[in-house]
């Protein structure tokens, strides 16, 4: 399983968007994540330009409705080429199998398809108080990834606390996306449960999503290369 960084381009517009990939030398391609702002802000073009410069891209919309929408939904997503796509766990697992159905293509081939089991904005005291889950959460999100599993998908959203219990108990094979990683000293923002690019690589990580450390940075090639350092113990 390749390692990486991936960058989320947390930006409102094309125009913003672009100037920062801009900043980057021309061979040098970073794994992004396309988001629900900037995808409901500029649509299926902004996926296919950025893929066309060369980047692989995790297209983060988080589908989360009746097994056939997602289904449906999915088949369309299919077409823009992107590497990495994700719905909620919490769906169950006849919408993550319907899910697996239409973004196979016809050949066979489709990107990874991850599920997000609880966000790393969430808390203990919101899974227990306002979610009514009592089971703690590295349980819960373990649950949730085991049922990802036995549905046929490639990996989870996780935070990176749990990434390294979720490695134990599922194939290795099974994939760790992980944001809610912060340098050392770094604001935590609305991120509950953190940790640092080393640390996360220490745990396990397969990817770990960096958004403002990196795109809020004073030189934001830096901190990207920076946080490949970190996470790769270089």
């Amino acid at each position: 399983m390749a390692r990486d960084v991936i960058i989320a381009l947390d930006f409102p517009t094309r125009v913003e968007t672009l100037t920062f990939l801009d900043r980057f030398p021309g061979g040098e391609k970073p794994f992004v994540k396309i988001g629900m702002e900037l995808y409901y802000a500029e649509g299926p073009s902004i996926v296919r330009e950025i893929k066309a410069r060369g980047h692989r891209i995790f297209l983060d919309l988080k589908l989360h409705d009746i097994p056939n929408t997602v289904k449906r939904a999915m088949s369309v997503l299919s077409g823009l080429d992107v590497d990495m796509v994700n719905l909620h766990a919490a769906g169950g697992s006849s919408m993550m199998k319907a899910a697996l159905e239409g973004l196979t293509r016809p050949d066979g081939s489709r990107p990874l398809l991850i599920a997000v089991t609880q966000l790393t904005s969430t808390g203990a005291d919101t899974l227990k108080n306002e979610l009514l889950i009592d089971t703690p959460m590295a349980e819960t999100v373990l649950s949730y990834a085991k049922n990802a599993a036995a549905s046929g998908l490639d990996g989870v959203v996780c935070s990176p606390l749990e990434a390294a219990l979720v490695k134990e108990r599922c194939e290795d094979r099974f994939c760790t996306v992980t944001p809610g990683v912060r340098f050392a000293g770094g604001d935590a923002g609305d991120q509950k449960r953190v940790m640092t690019p080393e640390k996360a690589g220490q745990s396990g990580c397969d990817y770990v999503v960096m958004g403002r450390p990196i795109t809020q940075a004073a030189d934001p090639v830096e901190a990207y290369r920076r946080a490949v350092r970190e996470f790769s113990g270089a």
